[in-house]
């Protein structure tokens, strides 16, 4: 079993910045794919940014050139930067992984963009 801590979301105004950090229990040099996904109210959970156990990186259209995942594996943890927030972006925030065959989701983490 795997647990993963969520920590950084909050009340940011329009054109803000928010880091969030994903924290998991287990070492990151294992995992298959790490990353994160967002779910707006009355809105599917869609994916955010994740990257691979060989350092790939994807990121969703609507968040490209604004937002940069990247982890620390001395810490177990993986970052998701949020740069130029619009209000479309508020939503609770997921961190993911997978380690093998197996899917972990941390509980959330609230991120609203507003003035």
């Amino acid at each position: 079993q795997v647990q993963l801590v969520e920590s950084g979301g909050g009340l940011v105004q329009p054109g803000g910045s928010l880091r969030l950090s994903c924290a998991a229990s287990r070492s990151i040099l294992s995992i298959a794919v790490m990353g994160w996904f967002r779910q707006a109210p009355g809105n599917e959970r869609e994916l955010v940014a994740t990257i691979t156990g060989g350092s790939m990186l994807n990121y969703a259209d609507s968040v490209k050139g604004r937002f940069t995942i990247s982890r620390d594996v001395t810490k177990n943890t993986v970052f998701l930067q949020m740069n130029s927030l619009k209000p479309e972006d508020t939503a609770v925030y997921y961190c993911y992984a997978r380690y093998g065959k197996v899917d972990y989701w941390g509980q959330g983490t609230q991120v609203t963009v507003s003035s």
